[in-house]
């Protein structure tokens, strides 16, 4: 059908809709199915076939007299829906307070918007190619199977970065809807180094160098790899906070030594204690057991060791780069009860707009992101379940830090764990940026590096449960922020954070503020087991002006650890450029907003000898090694090694009974409504 002839359809169709009479509370509704055709009326009986026919039935209304009262619900009927470009709204696409547009699945269809494309086992092949058979591991031989993706019309297959340290956009294979592995070795955990070479350039620690880092690896394994056009190793070269992938420059199996192609940022060695680790990825000669692909872009074709029968399995190669879900500018727009995944990048993205919703979906197998929210206003993450992501599980803020304007954003209820699957260390399950984001009620677990990264100011985090964060690094915490002094303001109130960190011995915590960070408040917080190494549960390193007040620490080796700065080293900061920018021109904390809100910002730039403090009142410690080290100033704080009055701690109910001991000997500290904290569906919380 001619565009022109579509759109006088669809104009006809609009009017005919909305020419009787409708209940003022009652939403006008759409249909899509898989069986569907654009060229119907978009009925029960005769649905759509896709949601861009649905979007322009919509935007047809408008052209005859605007939305309808109660607004328009698009019903999802149950199928898959692969997508080869982004499904977008915009401004043009929006509701009103009186009349949302929703996207919804009808009644409890399960619904998969998808961001790649389906193989079939007809597509695979034995694989016949001598050349290819000498690469494979002799025990792979006969299992793996080969697919054309050029012959399937797969034209997208992106290409790895020399270096990078989150995630290239390539298309990843996904079976059952389990992310399968990129060849790899080994093929679980890491190989490690002691013997550095070369660092490369190293200026955190003043060594110059015009070389390439280089190390010597142990056993022959890198031997196999000699005739491969090129292998990355993903590792962790210096820090254990710092993961990066970088291509082999040169193998010398004579020495045993690797030359990368890429200097680290941080050089290779000298960082965290213990022998620094790697494993290579991407190699043919490396796919050895079920589970395990390789795409070899030179040829356009896909090798795959099946884990099952390919018979009756659902294989899906992502091939989407851009967002499957894109708002952009959109207003008043509800996304509700679908599934998105298996792309390449982002599932979700909103970007401006405000009051949009994204209520009761799940997200998953994402090559980069979950969800993305970037600036507007209001818009609210709800209910969703947000888990095997590449990168992120979701990211949201807005507003506006120089006049320190709240976005008014919230993620509430949000189940986010197993993240940050191709990035390992900074990409968080939520991240919050900008001003005035509430995070409430979540429950978070399961990463390798940190949960919640926190930038910007007067952020309300409540009510959340965070644990299994930190797990494969060091010199980290489930709760992050630094380096900018300027981010103020923000309160993490009744949360429980329980088993953190890996055993790594540098460095973990539940609570991190780094390099600076203060004027800070934490109150009413549950702490069990969540401080390792030297840190403790609540950690400052630098900073000054944060708050811990009522919490309850127990069986940490260290309740509240800090590393204060001396004078010297705060002016240091202040002096340098990074920190004039933060502080006098992103934003300006000698003048208003910032003197009104946060007059402490003042002494900031002072330098009168005074001692700059962290505040630590009413709380109970219990059964932990050591209270403070630091620069916290104690007041009020009970410390003791008897059960000060919990409901039942072996199950892990820290709520204090009505008649806890802990309400005489601490007059002051107030019950923490800890039955409250966590996710809340269906009326009761969940853990």
């Amino acid at each position: 059908m001619c565009l022109m002839k579509r759109t006088l359809c669809l104009l006809a169709l609009a009017t005919a809709l909305s020419a009787p009479a409708v209940a003022a509370a009652k939403p006008m509704e759409f249909h899509v199915a898989v069986n569907g055709s654009d060229a119907n009326p978009g009925t029960g009986r005769a649905p759509f076939a896709t949601w861009g026919a649905a979007r322009d039935a919509i935007r047809a209304l408008r052209v005859t007299g605007g939305l309808p009262a109660g607004g328009v619900t698009v019903l999802i009927h149950r199928g898959d829906y692969p997508l080869a470009t982004s499904f977008t709204l915009t401004a043009e696409d929006s509701g009103t307070t009186d009349s949302p547009i929703l996207y919804r699945a009808f009644r409890q269809d399960e619904v998969r918007l998808i961001g790649g494309r389906g193989l079939a086992a007809k597509d695979f092949a034995v694989v016949a190619n001598a050349a290819d058979l000498a690469r494979l591991d002799a025990r792979a031989r006969r299992h793996v199977r080969v697919a054309g993706l050029h012959e399937l019309g797969i034209a997208n297959l992106g290409a790895f970065p020399d270096q990078f340290s989150g995630a290239a956009l390539v298309p990843e294979l996904f079976f059952n809807d389990q992310r399968m592995t990129l060849a790899r070795w080994p093929n679980a955990g890491w190989a490690e180094f002691h013997e550095v070479i070369e660092s490369g350039p190293a200026p955190w620690r003043n060594h110059a160098s015009d070389q390439l880092g280089a190390f010597i690896y142990e056993g022959n394994r890198p031997t196999r790899w000699l005739q491969t056009p090129a292998v990355w190793l993903q590792g962790y070269w210096c820090f254990d906070w710092a993961s990066e992938t970088i291509r082999i420059g040169q193998i010398n199996p004579a020495e045993q030594r690797i030359t990368l192609a890429r200097n680290h940022g941080y050089g290779l060695g000298g960082g965290n204690p213990g022998p620094r680790r790697f494993f290579a990825l991407n190699l043919l000669e490396e796919l050895d057991q079920p589970g395990e692909y390789f795409i070899d872009r030179a040829s356009s074709r896909l090798f795959f060791w099946p884990p099952a029968t390919l018979k009756g399995a659902r294989v899906v190669l992502s091939t989407l780069s851009q967002p499957v879900i894109s708002l952009s500018n959109a207003t008043h727009v509800r996304l509700q009860g679908l599934t998105v995944e298996t792309c390449i990048g982002d599932a979700v993205q909103i970007n401006g707009g405000a009051d949009n919703r994204i209520i009761d979906c799940r997200v998953r197998n994402t090559g980069m992101a979950g969800i993305v929210v970037a600036g507007g206003a209001r818009h609210r993450v709800e209910g969703c379940d947000i888990f095997e992501t590449g990168t992120s599980g979701l990211k949201i803020g807005g507003g506006d830090r120089k006049s320190l304007t709240s976005c008014g954003h919230e993620a509430v209820n949000n189940h986010i764990y197993n993240v940050s699957r191709r990035q390992h260390t900074h990409a968080y399950h939520v991240h919050l940026n900008g001003v005035g984001v509430r995070l409430a009620h979540n429950l978070l677990h399961d990463g390798p590096h940190q949960a919640i990264g926190l930038a910007g100011n007067d952020h309300l985090i409540e009510f959340n449960e965070i644990h299994h964060t930190g797990m494969e690094t060091d010199d980290c915490g489930a709760f992050y922020m630094g380096r900018d002094p300027s981010e103020r303001g923000s309160v993490l109130r009744y949360n429980f954070w329980h088993h953190i960190g890996s055993q790594r011995t540098h460095g973990s915590c539940a609570v991190y503020f780094d390099d600076g960070a203060g004027g800070q408040t934490v109150l009413g917080n549950v702490f069990y087991r969540a401080a390792g190494g030297g840190f403790g549960a609540v950690f400052s390193h630098g900073g000054h002006d944060n708050i811990v007040r009522n919490c309850v620490f127990i069986d940490c080796p260290l309740a509240l650890g800090s590393s204060p700065w001396p004078d010297a080293h705060w002016r240091e900061w202040l002096e340098g450029e990074l920190w004039q920018t933060k502080l006098r021109r992103d934003v300006d904390i000698t003048q208003p907003p910032f003197t009104d809100r946060y007059p402490e910002v003042r002494r900031l730039l002072e330098f009168a000898g005074a001692p700059r403090r962290n505040y630590a009142t009413n709380n109970v410690i219990v059964h932990c090694g050591a209270v403070q080290t630091g620069n916290w100033e104690l007041r009020d704080n009970l410390v003791t090694n008897q059960d000060p009055g919990f409901v039942d701690a072996q199950q892990l109910n820290f709520q204090l009974r009505r008649d806890a001991s802990v309400f005489k000997k601490l007059p002051g500290f107030e019950p923490i409504p800890f039955a409250g904290i966590g996710l809340q569906r269906g009326g009761r919380t969940r853990r």
